[in-house]
């Protein structure tokens, strides 16, 4: 299903991107089948935790993505924009292992809220975040970029919440400091499609060249 926006409008355009991942959980034939049902439990960093906000960094395009505590070691990264139906556009199956970031946001490290999209699993089965449950706030998220520096990242906050209560605001709203949304997939598979989304939101704490 394609929840269609207009770029003009914010409120919109956060509500398309919204479904960026709506594609996994498709079991197919002749894979695997789908990854485990996953749930996570909301968690968010301890609130005396010292703030530690790194600089902005310049503009420079993402071209990877590493979270240890999942086992990520993306070396690509997808560009998605929207569709001809002011769609977002969504990593295609057979790039299940690749993430994605939404041009139409900063990029990692500068200030605003960047946004990632990728695959828990899909008719291929098992895909990038398929361990997304052991990631932890706390956690670290790495970005490597063009200009041969990293935007690293700390996860404030997990949250898991049904589609159609997703949190647009919340996730696409700009912000002051440079930060990070990586939305994925969870839930039971429902009518062929997971039920939900897992949403880390991560601050920059580290750029380094």
């Amino acid at each position: 299903m394609k929840i269609h926006a207009r770029i003009a409008a914010t409120a919109l355009l956060a509500a398309s991107l919204a479904a960026g991942v709506t594609a996994c959980g498709q079991g197919g034939a002749n894979s695997g089948g789908p990854a485990p049902d996953v749930s996570v439990h909301a968690t968010t960093a301890p609130a005396g935790r010292a703030a530690r906000d790194a600089p902005a960094m310049d503009r420079s395009a993402p071209t990877g993505l590493r979270i240890p505590a999942a086992g990520v070691d993306a070396h690509s990264m997808l560009r998605l924009g929207l569709d001809a139906d002011r769609a977002l556009q969504v990593p295609p199956v057979a790039k299940a292992g690749e993430p994605g970031w939404w041009t139409g946001s900063p990029t990692p490290g500068q200030t605003g809220a960047s946004v990632l999209v990728a695959h828990y699993d899909t008719a291929g089965g098992p895909a990038l975040m398929r361990h997304v449950a052991k990631v932890r706030a706390g956690d670290r998220i790495e970005v490597p970029r063009a200009d041969g520096s990293t935007a690293t990242f700390e996860v404030r906050e997990i949250q898991q919440v049904n589609k159609k209560e997703f949190p647009t605001h919340k996730v696409y709203a700009s912000t002051d400091r440079p930060t990070l949304r990586l939305v994925t997939c969870g839930g039971p598979i429902v009518d062929g499609h997971r039920s939900d989304n897992i949403i880390l939101f991560a601050d920059l704490v580290g750029g380094t060249e």
